[in-house]
């Protein structure tokens, strides 16, 4: 469980008790765990978020601004509505980047996996530019054929 803000009493959060779950808004290459707060609420969190190589969270903005803190690995970020990889910046551990709410930007685990710490004043909200890059959208509606395979929602 992550540590409350509110609470009063000294806590050490170490590495072996951070705890990677699938987030529904990542694609499945990324997981994201809770390090301090409750991101769905109002108020202050803290969140960890793991990339493995090669996966691209595709243009997407958060109404909270956003402070990232590059732990391992490079992470490249890029701004704008459409995903560009000429247009990625890469920045190494230790670099903070800051984010205001409602910038439009996108991921890319360019040259392997990477781990980011999110703070922010939740509640943590994502949307992305286009609706069938967000994931969420996907689960919900893709649908089985008589054969077992996947088919995309029809656009009608």
């Amino acid at each position: 469980m992550a540590h409350q803000p509110d609470q009063s009493e000294f806590r050490v959060i170490l590495p072996e008790e951070i705890a990677w779950e699938p987030f529904p808004a990542f694609p499945t290459g990324a997981r994201l765990a809770v390090v301090v707060g409750h991101p769905t609420q109002a108020g202050p969190y803290v969140i960890r978020v793991k990339v493995s190589g090669g996966t691209k969270l595709m243009p997407h903005k958060h109404p909270e601004d956003r402070i990232y803190t590059v732990l391992s690995g490079v992470f490249y970020i890029g701004l704008g509505y459409t995903f560009n990889g000429d247009k990625v910046n890469a920045y190494p551990p230790g670099s903070v980047i800051v984010l205001p709410g409602d910038t439009w930007h996108f991921h890319w685990a360019k040259s392997g996996e990477y781990v980011t710490q999110v703070t922010a004043i939740g509640p943590l909200g994502l949307e992305y530019h286009d609706l069938q890059d967000d994931p969420r959208h996907l689960h919900v509606n893709v649908a089985i054929d008589r054969v077992g395979h996947r088919t995309p929602p029809s656009r009608a």
